[in-house]
C-alpha cells in the first residue's frame, strides 16, 4: 500500500512538474518571431498599408481617354519629383553640418548646378501639362512649392523670373498638391498607389497630411451625389 503510495506520489509530482514546465502559451503576445540574419526577437510584423481598389469606372470614353493620358504623364514626371525630394533631404542635412554661411551658400549652389544639370535636359522635353504634374508632384514630395525652392536655393528675384517664364507656358511654379479638393490631383493620387502597388513606380510617401482611403471615400461619395 504504501508502495503504491509512493508511485503515485512521483507520478503526481512528474505530472505536475512537466506542466509547469512546458504550459502552453495563452497569449500571443507571448509569441517571439525572429527574422533570418537577425538576433532580435519581435513580439509583432511591422507591416506597411495596404489598399484594396476598386475597379475604374468612368462615365463616358472622354473621362476614360483623360484618366489614361494623366496616367501616362504622372508616369512620367513622377521619378523626377522624387529626385527632387532625395537630393532636397540630402542637401538639408549637408547644411546643418556646415558651420559658416559663406561654405553654405557654396556648397548650395554647387548642389544647385548638379541639380540644373541632372534635370534640365529631360525637363525640356517635357509638355506644358507633364510640367504642371511635375510642379504638384514637386510639393506633393517636399511639402514646398517649386517657387518657394527656387526662392530657397537662389533669390527672390530667380524665383520669381522662373515663375514668369513658367507663366508663358501656362505652368505655375506656385502650384500646389491639393487631393482633398482638387479632383485631378486625387486622381494623380490614385494613379500613384495603383503604381506603387503594382511594382511600376518606387514609392515615396507624400509629406502632406491626408489619407488616400479617406480621399477616395469622399471622391465617390461626390460622384455619386452628382445629378
Amino acid at each position: 500500500m504504501l508502495r503504491r503510495a509512493l508511485i503515485l506520489l512521483t507520478l503526481f509530482q512528474l505530472t505536475f512538474g512537466f506542466s509547469q514546465e512546458e504550459e502552453p502559451l495563452d497569449s500571443i503576445s507571448d509569441y517571439y518571431v525572429r527574422f533570418e540574419g537577425d538576433s532580435t526577437l519581435l513580439s509583432s510584423i511591422p507591416l506597411e498599408e495596404v489598399y484594396i481598389f476598386g475597379k475604374l469606372e468612368f462615365a463616358d470614353k472622354k473621362e476614360k481617354l483623360r484618366y489614361y493620358i494623366l496616367r501616362r504623364k504622372t508616369h512620367k514626371v513622377y521619378p523626377y519629383a522624387k529626385l527632387a525630394a532625395e537630393r532636397l533631404v540630402e542637401l538639408n542635412d549637408s547644411i546643418t553640418k556646415i558651420k559658416k554661411k559663406r561654405h553654405q551658400k557654396k556648397y548650395t549652389k554647387k548642389v544647385q548646378k548638379y541639380i540644373e544639370g541632372e534635370f534640365s535636359d529631360e525637363l525640356k522635353k517635357l509638355t506644358r501639362t507633364e510640367g504642371q504634374i511635375l510642379v504638384k508632384l514637386i510639393h506633393r514630395q517636399t511639402g514646398s512649392t517649386a517657387f518657394a525652392l527656387v526662392k530657397e536655393l537662389r533669390s527672390g528675384w530667380r524665383a520669381f523670373w522662373y515663375n514668369t517664364t513658367a507663366k508663358a507656358f501656362k505652368i505655375s511654379l506656385k502650384e500646389e498638391f491639393i487631393p482633398t479638393e482638387v479632383h485631378e490631383d486625387y486622381l494623380i493620387e490614385d494613379i500613384l498607389q495603383r503604381a506603387f502597388a503594382a511594382n511600376r513606380l518606387q514609392r515615396q510617401k507624400s509629406v502632406l497630411d491626408y489619407d488616400y482611403a479617406s480621399l477616395s471615400n469622399k471622391w465617390k461619395q461626390e460622384k455619386q451625389t452628382k445629378p
